[in-house]
């Protein structure tokens, strides 16, 4: 057998959709139905969120020093994000002793002052508010934007996360006291009731540590969700799992059990490295198989149960030399997009002010630049670009189903120029409509024009010839998102799968 380990870059997907659209924003308040989040007339609400950190020791919204806090919220906007997981620490909502430091009094507590002088330049008006008032001005911003705000618990004691020993890891650890997280979730669901472009609050990030017990999970999180949804009955509830928030396979057999319904969403999350160096030390296809089977059985099910599942992290390092990142997100694009999942990237800082003790961390996972004035990696943000839109969902059904073939390396979906022109990629929201039968070919939506092989190295066009097994489209490799014909005229029955030829937007079909 002939590994082929850069088979993820040419990974073609055949998905269900009813109409590609703009993500909507969220009319003030969203529910869940099914497996659905919806907004007030029942139509789907598609979260497609950026991560920002505002959970560190400063305990302000990272890049505040780099750009004024509009330029940063329009940006947000511009790139195609209708939504921010904003992180805060608990001690931001239980210690009022730090909550009502002034932005100046955290920075110089930590000897920050280039820091301090760089917001005096760029956000002269949040210099000195107390740092509560400050987080309230980032949401603010944001609303102004029409961008949507998902309240992250992000950890107790502010600082970086996760480490299993950092004491704030599970309940019961040195800064993971139940009882002040009740209270922390009270006061900020109850700060933010009434802001309408806060839909939703994480009740904690990534639950860790020795400490773990599937039993205080329900005990805890049921407790958190009542608190929450006592406070402000119209935000969303979001719950993470264990080990990272890698695990929410115990909700297969047993439920949460809440007094309010049509509120609750889970969480999970998924980066290359989860699974270690797996996706380079392994062939790429059965890896991504692998995996995936186990995301469905550790979350994935939940939406098989009719309820929503967020992916509320997943990212690769930006410059694109991580190899092991990059084969990961051609199978994570690949799931995003056939289950259409509600996800938020990680992240949109390009720097941290402090991160462990280094001033100024540069951030490779991060959309910005160091400097904030520019986007990262445009080519990963514009691959993203479709799955910010929804595919399919409710109230979208005015629109006959179909299907379009997704590329994940590009993100660009396949299109024809013409009847008799080859088909190539392009824009998703141009894609065609595509019909694949019992029979296994791939037709024109409509029409009488399938897809068809022509030879090893050659461009795939349309034509009416659809009965024989060049017109047959079969879904192979351990990961099933490729597609591959066996050539009619061939006497040695050579597979020949859908590829991406040099210039990057022409379809041949190449040996699999």
């Amino acid at each position: 057998m002939r590994f082929i380990l850069f088979i993820l870059t040419l990974f073609f997907l055949s998905i269900n959709l009813f109409d590609l659209q703009r993500p909507l924003l969220a009319s003030p308040v969203l529910s869940t139905n099914s497996r659905w989040i919806v907004d007030e007339t029942g139509k789907r609400v598609k979260l497609a969120c950026v991560n920002w950190v505002s959970h560190l020791e400063p305990m302000l919204a990272e890049g505040l020093g780099k750009q004024p806090l509009e330029a940063i919220t329009r940006r947000v906007a511009s790139m195609g994000f209708n939504c921010v997981r904003l992180t805060w620490p608990l001690y931001l909502a239980t210690n009022d002793s730090l909550a009502n430091l002034t932005v100046r009094q955290s920075f110089q507590s930590l000897n920050l002052s280039e820091s301090i002088a760089a917001i005096q330049i760029n956000n002269p008006s949040l210099v000195d508010l107390p740092l509560i008032q400050a987080f309230q001005a980032v949401v603010e911003s944001l609303g102004n934007n029409n961008i949507m705000v998902i309240l992250d618990n992000h950890i107790s004691k502010p600082g970086w996360c996760c480490s299993s020993f950092d004491g704030n890891g599970f309940f019961g650890d040195k800064y993971f006291d139940p009882d002040l997280w009740i209270s922390g979730l009270t006061r900020m669901a109850t700060l933010f009731n009434g802001i309408t472009n806060v839909i939703g609050m994480s009740l904690r990030n990534e639950l860790r540590g020795s400490r773990q017990s599937i039993s205080d999970w329900y005990s805890y999180m049921q407790r958190g969700a009542e608190a929450v949804h006592a406070a402000n009955p119209n935000v969303l509830v979001i719950l993470s799992g264990l080990n990272f928030d890698n695990d929410l396979s115990f909700l297969a057999k047993n439920q949460v059990q809440l007094t309010f319904s049509g509120k609750t969403v889970y969480e999970l999350h998924w980066y290359g490295f989860s699974d270690g160096k797996a996706w380079v030390n392994g062939n790429p296809n059965q890896v991504c198989a692998n995996v995936v089977s186990n995301i469905m059985r550790r979350g994935g099910f939940l939406l098989d149960q009719g309820w929503p599942l967020f992916l509320s992290e997943f990212g690769v390092d930006q410059r694109g030399t991580n190899i092991n990142d990059n084969r990961y997100l051609s199978c994570m694009m690949g799931v995003a997009a056939e289950l259409d999942l509600d996800w938020a990237l990680w992240a949109l800082q390009g720097s941290y002010y402090l991160r462990e003790g280094q001033l100024g961390m540069d951030e490779k996972y991060g959309v910005l630049s160091w400097d904030w004035c520019s986007s990262r990696n445009s080519s990963l943000l514009q691959r993203i670009t479709t799955l910010q839109s929804p595919f399919q969902g409710l109230g979208l059904s005015e629109v006959p189903t179909y299907k379009i073939i997704f590329h994940p390396a590009t993100g660009l979906c396949v299109l024809r120029k013409s009847l008799l022109q080859p088909l190539e990629l392009g824009s998703c929201s141009e894609s065609e409509a595509w019909m694949y039968t019992d029979e296994q070919s791939m037709m024109l939506k409509d029409s009488i024009m399938c897809m068809r092989a022509d030879d090893k190295g050659k461009e795939v066009k349309l034509s009416v010839l659809c009965s024989d097994s060049s017109s047959k489209w079969e879904m192979v490799s351990a990961s099933k998102m490729h597609l591959a014909s066996m050539l009619a005229n061939s006497s040695s029955n050579v597979r020949l799968c859908l590829d991406v030829g040099m210039d990057g937007i022409s379809l041949v079909t190449n040996s699999c």
